[in-house]
């Protein structure tokens, strides 16, 4: 049986913490140095969560395996129909397939409320890292890069930004109805 996706939840913070960490420790996608706690994830979750943003997990048999968000790729008011995106797997449970599909998820959430970029800031983002790969084969094009932007395990790291357009991309005026939309004139709370 595969993996559930759903909305991520507060009792997921846990496990989401712990998934975190192990990325925090011993990966380059993020280029945090030390792992936050709980509280901090709980902080950054209700931040997200509680903007009308997706969140969410993959969960198979009552244990979440792997969670993903959109959240904003800039705090100005004119960036507000581009959100950026972060996908992170338990280590025993990669190759599975499980980042394909929340990815998946995460797009289609995103586009069903109106946004119309996702960009994806991909640490450690040379051609054969696994997200890169991963991004590419959902659509997303290469939109720069920033050479030597990390430094993290006693090398240095580039930074690669993928893009992907959704809902007619800036190909056509934003939608008044769409969740950033409304956000902004303060009809969303």
């Amino acid at each position: 049986m595969g993996a559930t996706i759903r909305a991520a939840i507060e009792s997921d913070l846990e496990a989401i913490t712990g998934i975190y960490r192990d990325a925090v420790l011993h990966g380059t996608a993020s280029y945090e140095l030390e792992p936050p706690d709980l509280a901090e994830m709980r902080k950054r979750f209700e931040t997200i969560a509680g903007s009308f943003y997706p969140y969410i997990v993959a969960e198979e048999a009552e244990r979440v395996l792997g969670y993903a968000y959109a959240a904003p790729f800039r705090t100005r008011p004119a960036y507000r129909f581009i959100v950026e995106d972060s996908i992170y797997i338990a280590p025993e449970a990669k190759g599975r397939g499980l980042g394909r599909t929340l990815l998946t998820q995460l797009v289609a959430e995103s586009t069903r409320r109106g946004f119309r970029q996702m960009i994806a800031v991909i640490g450690d983002g040379s051609a054969e890292s696994p997200s890169v790969i991963l991004h590419e084969k959902l659509g997303f094009t290469r939109a720069g890069s920033l050479k030597g932007s990390g430094f993290k395990h006693g090398r240095w790291l580039d930074t690669v930004f993928m893009q992907l357009a959704m809902n007619g991309g800036a190909g056509m005026p934003p939608d008044p109805d769409s969740m950033p939309e409304r956000q902004f004139r303060g009809q969303v709370r």
